[in-house]
């Protein structure tokens, strides 16, 4: 099965190469877990793999056998701009990892549609000032939903895509958008990515969710993989569950494999250690 590296090394070792083309893997995780890290390091990796053989073999090495890398690498992001995104990527790993592969991300920002409806003041997301037309559009906006799926049908096939966050959309229920509509939209996305044959991640934050609305995202995606806090004694360590993903599990499965002890480091997010069942 041909397969998209995730970026993370160990992770894609484990899972022979990485996810299945044609998935929609959620990333689920509680604040600070190490979901965001695992996002910026599977689009840093992909677009190093472009920009520069020497460091995407220090970083990474060799992809497995059966993987192909992605044509290209997309971030759509609502709330932030391209600046922000890499300021963020610098505190998570080596400044030399970002300034290479960030130019080679194509970023798409969709926070002119996300606030427009919102009483937050335009000067805060969008550089130019509001003219008539600006005010006519307040009325008239394109949908929200509607601008991103014309996005990642215009630039998912083939390549990877990362979606940053689900948690905004979310956020907006019973505003701009309703719960039944991200539910559409999250099914819709998982039987189109089949024809579109690249991999998307979606970023959720655990906590601005209910049970059950996690239950319906999880159940309409290929994958979902949680990362979690886990305490013992004084200390805390950032820990990754594959909770379900059709093609990758079984491999887990096969090597006893119960749960994921993650670090963040030059590198970005990687496995620490893992654990097995005894």
């Amino acid at each position: 099965m041909d397969r998209i590296p995730f970026g993370v090394r160990q992770f894609d070792t484990t899972i022979e190469g990485g996810a299945p083309r044609g998935s929609v893997v959620l990333l689920s995780g509680e604040a600070g877990a190490g979901s965001r890290e695992f996002m910026y390091t599977s689009a840093l990796m992909n677009a190093l793999a472009t920009s520069d053989d020497e460091l995407f073999d220090l970083y990474y090495g060799d992809p497995a056998a059966g993987t192909a890398l992605p044509g290209a690498v997309h971030y759509v992001s609502f709330t932030a701009d391209e600046s922000e995104l890499g300021d963020e990527m610098r505190l998570a790993m080596d400044d030399d990892l970002v300034e290479t592969g960030l130019p080679d991300i194509s970023f798409h920002e969709l926070s002119d549609h996300y606030f427009h409806v919102s009483p937050v003041p335009r000067d805060w997301y969008a550089d130019e000032a509001m003219d008539i037309r600006d005010l006519r559009d307040r009325q008239e906006r394109e949908d929200l939903l509607t601008v991103l799926g014309e996005t990642l049908s215009a630039v998912a096939p083939g390549n990877l895509v990362v979606v940053d966050s689900l948690s905004d959309l979310v956020g907006a229920v019973g505003d701009v958008v309703d719960w039944s509509d991200v539910s559409y939209l999250v099914q819709g996305l998982q039987k189109a990515a089949r024809q579109w044959n690249g991999l998307v991640l979606l970023h959720l934050n655990h906590d601005t969710v209910t049970d059950t609305q996690f239950g319906q995202l999880t159940d309409a995606l290929n994958g979902t993989i949680r990362f979690e806090w886990e305490s013992g004694g004084s200390t805390r360590a950032r820990t990754m569950i594959v909770s379900q993903f059709r093609g990758v599990l079984s491999r887990i499965e096969d090597e006893n494999i119960v749960r994921f002890e993650t670090e963040i480091g030059d590198a970005g997010f990687d496995i620490s250690d893992v654990r097995k069942i005894r």
